[in-house]
């Protein structure tokens, strides 16, 4: 299994709708809104290195509101923590 981080700059009026629509693509298994410099942080995994273009290349980059990407291709996982876990700030 492939995992890519994609860092996604959004227009700001439309995260949501933007977050949203990434995150119904077939290959996402998740999307976070974050603070910073980029607005969406995307997950995708995918069998094969191929299959990462055709998610970000053909997918995300295509949704409406969507003005750039940046994509990380993992080597290695350290941890097998839960990602939620692993995002959550812990709040109830």
């Amino acid at each position: 299994m492939i995992t890519a981080i994609v860092f996604v700059k959004a227009d700001v009026a439309r995260i949501p709708e933007v977050a949203e629509q990434i995150a119904a693509l077939e290959g996402v298994s998740e999307v976070y809104s974050v603070t910073g410099q980029i607005d969406l942080i995307a997950l995708v995994r995918v069998r094969q290195h191929e299959d990462v273009a055709a998610v970000v290349a053909d997918q995300v980059n295509k949704v409406p509101g969507v003005l750039e990407t940046e994509t990380h291709i993992a080597f290695r996982a350290y941890s097998q923590h839960d990602l939620e876990s692993a995002f959550s700030l812990g709040l109830e």
